[in-house]
């Protein structure tokens, strides 16, 4: 039998190691659950995707969606429909909402502002001016151009801001690059106005892609975009750790292995790339990237590390669903830029009421 001086030292291991254990329990079992949720947060999506592909003016039976998808039959109506028509606004619209998801949780982060959204870099107002200007000097009237255009109106726009927000001591902070980029957008508003009221009748096709919209857009238009949105995703996720640390400070930033300087530039290049495609693609959507990470922090709180996955999933199914919503809603079709403002601003003002704006 062994004595009460061998039990003990057996014993006290134990029980110094029970709070560390019950803490790694914890832990695993918050992943789970956080993994549990994305996962069923990504059953939603395939659902949405689904009910994209099924339901518009003439809807497709759920028995054809795949054949349309994948080996349309051409003396199928409704599998052309799908193939035609509906695969390429499904895909633009799920990466489209994937990158302005993102490039607004990155934004109130790289801010420290939760009501942030990625038009305060200028990337809206220069994607809106590069277009503008392409139309009324070559009289292009070309989705595919204007994706071009206004990628490289953004990344300009989104420099400038940049290299302004960056003069003087104290380098690009939050709120040197938010003041910088108001200004820069205002400009740019402002400039394209004038471009408008000078040549009204040249600007139809600028009116439809400003009030932003998935329809229309060829399966090109989205191959174009998808490595510019992959590479923008990849970037974002990987600098969920550097902005966790950036959040509480520059000092705390540094002692914890972070480069704050660095960290902001490379935040601000994954808002213009991803900001930029989907801007280019289907026009200035407004209010998912400022909706869709408030939301997401308001359930699962401010760790970037889930913030960024959630909204990464979120953000594609409002915008999807407020598409499908844009097409059965009246007889003809409704604009997804303006669903998306009629829905999301009243889901906005009851989480703003009734939840609590998480710090950052």
């Amino acid at each position: 039998m062994l004595s009460p001086a061998r039990i003990l030292p057996l014993r006290a291991p134990a029980q110094a190691d029970g709070p560390r254990g019950a803490g790694r329990a914890g832990r695993g079992a918050g992943r789970r659950a956080h993994g549990w949720w994305l996962a069923l947060l990504a059953a939603v999506l395939l659902a949405t995707v689904v009910a994209s592909l099924m339901i518009g003016a003439g809807d497709v039976p759920v028995g054809r969606v795949l054949p349309g998808v994948f080996s349309p039959d051409d003396e199928s109506r409704p599998e052309l429909i799908v193939h035609e028509l509906r695969l390429p606004r499904t895909l633009l619209g799920i990466v489209v909402g994937m990158a302005l998801g993102l490039a607004g949780a990155v934004m109130q982060a790289l801010t420290r502002n939760p009501l942030a959204e990625p038009g305060l870099l200028g990337v809206n107002g220069g994607a809106a001016l590069a277009v503008v200007i392409v139309i009324g000097t070559f009289q292009v009237d070309e989705p595919l151009v204007y994706v071009w255009a206004a990628f490289a109106g953004a990344a300009g726009a989104a420099a400038i801001v940049y290299v302004i927000g960056a003069r003087g001591r104290g380098g690009a902070s939050p709120a040197r690059l938010v003041l910088a980029g108001a200004a820069v957008n205002a400009v740019f508003s402002a400039l394209t106005a004038g471009l408008m009221l000078l040549s009204p009748q040249s600007f139809n096709g600028f009116r439809f892609w400003q009030v932003g919209s998935l329809g229309g857009r060829e399966m090109s238009v989205f191959i174009r975009i998808l490595p510019f949105v992959v590479a923008g995703i990849v970037l974002a996720l990987v600098l969920a750790r550097p902005l966790n640390a950036l959040a509480m400070g520059d000092d705390a930033g540094r002692a914890l292995g972070s480069n704050p300087g660095r960290t902001r530039a490379f935040g601000a290049l994954a808002i213009v790339v991803l900001c930029g495609a989907a801007t280019a693609s289907a026009g200035p959507i407004a209010f998912l990237g400022l909706a869709v990470p408030f939301i997401v922090r308001t359930l699962v709180g401010p760790d970037l590390r889930l913030v960024l996955p959630y909204s990464l999933l979120l953000a594609p199914v409002l915008l999807l669903g407020a598409d499908v919503i844009g097409r059965v809603i009246t007889p003809g079709e409704l604009e997804t830029g303006i669903v998306t403002a009629f829905l999301g601003a009243p889901l906005f003002a009851v989480m703003v009421r009734r939840g609590r704006t998480r710090d950052l």
